[in-house]
């Protein structure tokens, strides 16, 4: 079986792809959503923020706890 394609004009093979061609899609990357985050519990952030050298009152501010639940956690008698 022989197809021929010498029927078709020139004017009509430039007409047909006259619309510009899209840009090509730019692949994403992977997202690993959570791969790499850790949730820490308030105790540890509190200890955390003690060892970066954050004051308590400070600790508490940042996370919205009382200075007295930031000592507990650091197992701090109150000072005053």
């Amino acid at each position: 079986m022989s197809t021929s394609i010498s029927s078709l004009s020139s004017a009509t093979l430039s007409t047909t792809n006259t619309a510009p061609a899209a840009p090509a899609a730019r692949p994403q990357p992977a997202t690993n959503a959570g791969a790499d985050t850790v949730q820490l519990t308030e105790a540890q952030q509190v200890d955390q923020l003690y060892t970066q050298g954050q004051r308590v009152s400070q600790i508490a501010s940042t996370l919205s706890l009382t200075e007295a639940a930031v000592n507990s956690y650091l197992d701090l008698s109150a000072t005053s």
